[in-house]
């Protein structure tokens, strides 16, 4: 993709392609984004990326901690529940779920994209509630016997303790934000609104056959994923694998 993206079109279609492209065109990537409001694109996917980001990591973490330390009734079957529906794919929530926004005035807003993640994700709570049961009881006793309540335990020792694991959670969102085509898909129609993802494809159909602009825009997208998954790599692997020590 990025040698592809160097190449000028004689380069391209050569009966003898080189893998290190020679003369390099890194022209292709100021052409590529100049030729779509990539800018914009960019803004716009990177402010629902962190809303989502930052809903997701305090709603997940905050049903974790009900699970796995505190204890109320059917408890175990609500988590059995909340497993079963990470069975459910996600094309059998799609219409019901754009009959719901439709009906709320909702469609071509951020608020169909952004406020699922306020009600967290099964995969990512049953994540943080394995974390949790790896940390030792005494540590919420003790802060009972200086007052704190099931709120500040959970914020004030919790949550910093499992913040591996968070880290974790938010890669997971980061990378299904920033390149969900669907959901900007079915709820946008503003050019002004949409996301890279979109864009990618809007640039597809514009510019299909030129096969260096289309890689230079794709390397453009998937340049910031790269860059946040080499950046918390050691807490992504780590917040897996301590992630399903205790069942």
């Amino acid at each position: 993709m990025v040698s592809t993206s160097l190449k000028d079109v004689e380069q391209l279609y050569t009966q003898a392609p080189k893998l290190i492209p020679n003369p390099m065109r890194f022209e292709n990537y100021a052409e590529a984004w100049n030729s779509l409001p990539f800018l914009r694109y960019t803004l716009n996917t990177s402010f629902i990326t962190v809303s989502c980001i930052v809903l997701e990591v305090i709603s997940c973490g905050f049903v974790a901690f009900g699970f796995a330390r505190m204890n109320f009734k059917l408890r175990d079957f609500w988590f059995g529940v909340l497993l079963a529906s990470m069975m459910l794919p996600g094309s059998v929530k799609m219409i019901p779920m754009y009959v719901i926004w439709r009906n709320l005035g909702m469609l071509d807003t951020y608020v169909p994209l952004i406020l699922p993640a306020a009600f967290g994700s099964a995969f990512y709570i049953f994540l943080l509630r394995q974390f949790l049961l790896g940390i030792p009881r005494e540590l919420d006793d003790a802060a009972r016997i200086d007052g704190c309540g099931y709120l500040q335990i959970w914020w004030h020792i919790m949550m910093p303790l499992t913040r591996t694991a968070l880290i974790t959670v938010a890669v997971f969102t980061f990378m299904g934000a920033w390149n969900d085509f669907f959901g900007p898909l079915i709820y946008l129609t503003s050019d002004a609104k949409k996301t890279l993802a979109l864009g990618l494809r809007i640039f597809q159909g514009q510019y299909g056959s030129e096969d260096h602009l289309l890689m230079a825009a794709s390397v453009i997208v998937l340049l910031p994923c790269l860059m946040v998954f080499m950046a918390a790599q050691r807490y992504f692997i780590k917040g897996i694998a301590l992630s399903g020590l205790k069942g």
